[in-house]
């Protein structure tokens, strides 16, 4: 879905998890294929899917996963009474997670994927789990509410990790983000090459680093308690 000079396809390498991870993606980031991180996280990983839809309710797929006895269903969604991966033991976590776990991900901008939320009643029940982040994004070209916010494959990647840690998987990750690194670096070459169209000049290289954050706090309402 990339011009071959900046095709990643060639640092994609799969991984097999345990857990299986639902990509839930808005209609908006599905069309951005050519640097969605929803589409590069799909092809990290083996055992996940994408389903796009902005209400989840009624969804064929999601309810049958849902409904799947075998299954144990979590929402990957930042909030205070999560089941903190981060701070809890490792047997607390494999005990939790069950022997078949399912995490949905919300991948769309903040704001969206409050929406989706809120509109997805089947979601709302769900458990929730979530992770201290201490990092930074590397996603310099898209804006975020906070500088602590991950873009989707960030976010799997710690879960990864954390998962990892506590015996529940056990694939490599430390090439997992590389696909999205290089599609990284590729951007940050074009708005570098004088000859792109969107090239900006050597005095304005700071605007591409993501160092300042919108302080309109309708922009942070994802962090608050919702109100459903």
């Amino acid at each position: 879905m990339r011009s071959s000079c900046t095709c990643v396809c060639e640092y994609i390498n799969p991984i097999s998890t345990k857990t299986h991870f639902i990509i839930l993606m808005h209609p908006k980031e599905y069309k951005k294929e050519k640097k969605g991180t929803g589409h590069i996280t799909n092809l990290q990983l083996e055992n996940s899917e994408i389903i796009v839809g902005v209400d989840f309710t009624n969804n064929n797929r999601v309810n049958e996963i849902l409904a799947n006895e075998k299954n144990t269903a979590f929402l990957l969604y930042p909030g205070n009474d999560n089941f903190n991966l981060s701070t809890k033991k490792n047997e607390e976590i494999n005990s939790f997670m069950g022997e078949n776990p399912h995490i949905f991900i919300l991948d769309a901008t903040w704001p969206c994927a409050r929406k989706m939320l809120k509109l997805s009643k089947n979601l709302q029940k769900l458990k929730r789990v979530s992770f201290d982040n201490e990092i930074k994004s590397k996603f310099i070209f898209k804006q975020q509410p906070e500088s602590l916010c991950l873009s989707t494959i960030e976010s799997v990647h710690t879960v990864l990790n954390l998962l990892k840690k506590s015996g529940l998987e056990q694939s490599d990750t430390n090439n997992f983000l590389v696909p999205f690194e290089k599609m990284i670096a590729f951007q940050l070459e074009y708005l570098l090459n004088p000859d792109s169209k969107h090239y900006r000049a050597a005095e304005n290289k700071e605007v591409l680093l993501k160092t300042k954050y919108k302080k309109n706090k309708v922009r942070n309402t994802i962090f608050e308690q919702e109100k459903m």
